[in-house]
């Protein structure tokens, strides 16, 4: 038996099967009996539970089970996602025969196994079905299985460390780790000289100076007193000798972590510290989390008594942090220690986080940082502003031509390689619309809605050109128009999308207009489906997609839904962490008008705030980045003089609050609200012209 499991090549399904394992026992042994047994309430109870495992894996995973026999199995609730571990599992699987492979996916509540017979197999799907076993921590689980053809499962692209960044194992002999994590005296009075701090989720202690988190930053000139713990004199000395360290450190931070805690993604400062910043890992390994603002997330295993160096692109560009868990995914490989946690679904288990203590140290920077990633960088940025909130219709144009219309048109092919997959419920309203209907579509980005339903006749209009252009390429009916003044004529249309557009229009007046437009398009009885990006991206106990999808497949470009973060109708990509708001560009350059209405907020001179992707909302409106992927001579960036993959550029955002859709809808003559929903970070409505 290979413990790991070695496997090549991917796996593929087959059609939907058997409902479970007293099905299995009473009709495929012996199907005369199953027309005479009548299930009792238990049996009736597990079957129930059997077929929603089985329809959960095929609807959000695209898992297919078989009505027959074969050598492989998927196991529902039997994963590392849901805290049972490969060393929980396998034995329980190898009672029932040989194991060829057991293959489990990271972050997910199921797993594949393969035997080396087909009776092998069966003898699992008749034992082990609504098998109760302890998983990692404890808690008991009951097992789910059904045959498949063939494990469905994309592998990884190969990955790579963040440029700049070394993990130094065993940096630190057991003997040398007791005397350090021994020297820090944790009962000490917080008026002592080594400022003490008590964080939500960790303890942590600073030296040399005292690190504000409320501005992420040092004050340089109140260094405090002692510098650092002498302890440390000789270790530095001997990383610098050695050549792990290229300068001696001035500034120590001491975290200590109880399992179950973590720090959250972050950057540090650019302006507080040079370069390079290392941090010891001791008592306990972990995993970090690195993350490039494409959205490429690479997990990294710091081992006990292993050094982490940060520099160049790793320090500056990627932001690192560690999830708040109890169980790390690692390799169940025990050759493998430190580095990255590879992407091979037959060498995964689960480890349980012990008490670790870190020791970060960085050397304060004392001149601004000029680094190469000026976008990322406070010391390069805080010169140059944000836009205002708009007080009048002029400044909503100008807002809305610099950080819209010039972005979308400059990112066009990069947005449009980004956007394939539709919402399912857009996907249900289009095919609900009777045959041979008209449908504009006024926002159509690359139109990506223009082909889902044949029987219907569908135009598509955006403000950019490149992205009209792109649905000409693609054989689709579209063009070049602003959602203010769409080229069509009134009444004209059965039904029309607004998706993902309205929430790029900046004041309120604008927005409602939009609305106007889309109602003066439709003929009486006509219907028009919209969505906006909501404030609430956490609503009724339950976290958006947009800030729950945060990983990425290396090996090739997933899509990314933001904006309105629906489920997609295929599942089991992973969502890059990149604010690719799925919003095409139909937001109107409308001439200035003096004196007409703006936004109804108070404020009007104050900055937009630039968002943090895959965040909550504190602030409705806002200028969110997109992290731009292009080639030369492609999607040259605003203002550049020439191509510049990686640049960001900011787009205006206005996020709705609950019943503020809704409100402006009201606000329209001959309409009536059908429809009025939550669906996955965006607020949506259904209006039909009366």
């Amino acid at each position: 038996m290979a413990g790991a499991g070695t496997w090549a090549g991917p796996w593929t399904a087959g059609p939907v099967g058997l409902p479970g394992a007293l099905v299995c026992v009473r009709t495929v042994m012996d199907s005369n009996h199953h027309s005479n047994y009548k299930l009792t309430k238990t049996e009736k109870k597990f079957l129930r539970k059997q077929i929603k495992a089985r329809h959960t894996l095929l609807r959000h995973e695209g898992v297919e089970t078989v009505s027959y026999a074969t050598q492989s199995l998927v196991v529902a609730n039997g994963g590392l996602g849901n805290g049972v571990g490969r060393s929980q599992l396998l034995p329980a699987l190898e009672k029932c025969g040989l194991v060829d492979s057991l293959l489990m996916p990271p972050n997910k509540p199921y797993s594949f196994v393969r035997y080396k017979t087909a009776e092998e197999a069966r003898k699992a799907y008749v034992t082990l079905n609504g098998k109760e076993i302890v998983g990692d921590s404890g808690q008991k689980i009951i097992l789910y299985l059904n045959f498949v053809e063939k494990a469905q499962w994309k592998e990884l692209g190969l990955q790579a460390l963040p440029p700049g960044l070394m993990v130094v194992e065993e940096i630190i002999s057991s003997e040398d780790e007791k005397m350090l994590l021994e020297s820090v005296n944790w009962a000490e009075d917080i008026d002592d000289q080594n400022v003490q701090k008590s964080l939500k989720h960790r303890r942590v202690k600073h030296f040399g100076y005292e690190f504000h988190y409320e501005n992420n930053n040092v004050d340089k000139d109140k260094p405090l007193p002692g510098g650092l713990p002498d302890i440390w004199d000789s270790i530095l000395e001997k990383w610098l000798k050695e050549g792990f360290i290229k300068h001696k450190p001035d500034q120590l931070t001491v975290n200590q972590y109880e399992p179950g805690h973590g720090i959250p993604a972050h950057i540090d400062t650019h302006s507080a510290f040079e370069d390079e910043i290392v941090s010891l890992s001791l008592g306990s390994e972990i995993v970090m989390d690195f993350k490039h603002p494409d959205g490429v997330t690479v997990p990294v295993m710091l081992p006990r008594h292993s050094l982490l160096v940060m520099t160049g692109e790793s320090r500056y560009l990627w932001t690192h942090g560690i999830t708040p868990r109890k169980f790390d995914t690692v390799q169940a490989s025990k050759g493998h220690k430190g580095g990255i946690i590879t992407s091979d679904v037959g060498d995964l288990t689960l480890s349980k986080r012990g008490i670790r203590t870190s020791f970060t140290f960085r050397k304060v920077r004392q001149t601004p940082c000029n680094c190469s990633y000026p976008l990322v960088c406070d010391s390069q940025t805080k010169q140059t502003s944000s836009p205002s909130l708009p007080g009048s219709a002029r400044e909503a144009s100008q807002l809305e031509r610099e950080h819209v219309h010039r972005v979308y048109e400059e990112i066009a092919g990069h947005f449009s390689s980004t956007r394939h997959t539709p919402w399912p419920r857009v996907v249900d309203f289009l095919k609900a619309l009777p045959s041979g209907s008209l449908v504009a579509d006024v926002g159509c980005g690359n139109g990506k809605y223009l082909g889902i339903n044949q029987d219907l006749y569908m135009i598509g209009c955006d403000r950019s050109r490149s992205l009209a252009d792109i649905c000409g390429e693609r054989r689709f009916q579209a063009l070049v128009g602003d959602a203010l003044a769409v080229p069509l004529r009134s009444g004209s249309c059965d039904a029309c999308l607004s998706i993902a557009v309205i929430h790029h229009l900046a004041t309120a007046e604008r927005r409602v207009a939009a609305l106007r437009e889309l109602v003066r398009l439709l003929r009486p009885g006509g219907t028009a489906l919209i969505y906006v990006w909501a404030m609430e991206q956490e609503y009724n106990k339950k976290k958006s997609k947009y800030l729950r999808e945060n990983r990425v497949s290396q090996g090739k470009e997933q899509e990314t839904d933001s904006d309105a973060a629906a489920v997609p109708v295929s599942l089991g990509g992973q969502v890059p962490d990149v604010g690719d708001q799925d919003a095409p560009c139909c937001v109107p350059a409308i001439p200035d008008c003096p004196g007409e209405g703006g936004n109804t907020s108070d404020v009007t001179d104050a900055r937009l705030p630039v968002h943090t992707n895959r965040t909550s909302f504190h602030a409705q409106d806002l200028l969110v980045p997109w992290h731009h992927k292009g080639s030369p001579g492609k999607d040259k960036p605003v203002g550049a003089a020439g191509s510049a993959p990686g640049a960001v550029f900011h787009r205006y955002y206005h996020v709705f609050r609950e019943g503020e859709l809704e409100a402006a809808c009201q606000t329209l003559s001959g309409v009536h609200l059908l429809q009025s929903y939550y669906d996955q970070g965006n607020w949506c409505v259904v209006l039909q012209k009366v």
